[in-house]
């Protein structure tokens, strides 16, 4: 049996419980070795054999994998925060069904989660933004044209921007040109939940220089919205006193 398990953002003990458990039993760990933890391997027992896939093919961590299930062994695939997010899971679930070999997913904190803990953010606040995007610029992986960071900013919402630290001049300028104002909130959180995690609040408009005054090039993520400074949103109308409930009665 092979488990997807969702590592989450870099704290050890952010990993969910079933996650955690999942590790203690694996025979096989093949981890993302570039951005997952190493402490969530103490987790393992110690006749574990463990691989670190950022030196592997995706051919061969499909050979390990099928290596240990012809051995009767519990494989353990460990992706950094949620597997669902840029985890590049999908293509490798598609060649275990092709083999024949059974697989489930364990879910876990996604690094934009993490990231917003550590700033104390509410992404979707009343009055300023419903909606969270999660995205990232085009690279080495192209975009659809129409999920353009431009075309996306055109919403004006919360946006969470994953890999894409190396481009921040041509991020800033997309974000402008889709409609946010440059003055706009912007974050750039590098490591999230990790203990060298950095965290520091600018403005669409100064990402770049940010980033370049704290010397951060990689492993970080970019968030940008008004939700950010948290200021001027509406109460929610949850907990308002008239607003009636399964579980309240009006108050007023």
């Amino acid at each position: 049996m092979v488990y997807f398990v969702g590592a989450g953002t870099g704290a050890a003990d952010l990993i969910t419980v079933r996650g955690k458990n999942l590790l203690e039993k694996a025979e096989v760990i093949i981890y993302a070795g570039s951005l997952v933890n190493p402490e969530l391997l103490s987790y393992a027992r110690k006749s574990c054999i463990i691989h670190n896939s950022a030196r592997m093919t995706l051919d061969e961590v499909i050979e390990v994998i099928k290596s240990a299930e012809e051995k009767g062994k519990t494989t353990v695939r460990l992706h950094t925060g949620d597997p669902s997010i840029y985890g590049a899971v999908r293509e490798q679930m598609d060649r275990l069904e092709e083999l024949g070999i059974a697989f489930e997913s364990c879910p876990g904190v996604s690094a934009c989660f993490g990231a917003a803990a550590s700033l104390n953010l509410e992404y979707t606040l009343p009055g300023i933004s419903q909606t969270l995007i999660i995205t990232r610029m085009a690279g080495k992986t192209a975009v659809p044209e129409a999920e353009s960071i431009r075309s996306l900013a055109t919403h004006k919402a919360s946006m969470a921007i994953y890999l894409s630290t190396g481009l921040l001049k041509e991020l800033s300028q997309s974000l402008i040109e889709g409609g946010y104002s440059e003055d706009t909130p912007a974050a750039i959180v590098y490591k999230a939940t990790w203990p060298e995690e950095k965290a520091y609040l600018c403005t669409i408009r100064t990402l770049e220089l940010t980033s370049k005054t704290h010397g951060i090039t990689k492993t970080a993520l970019i968030l940008v919205g008004d939700a950010i400074a948290h200021q001027n949103y509406k109460l929610s109308r949850l907990y308002a006193p008239d607003f009636e409930t399964e579980f309240r009665e009006k108050r007023i």
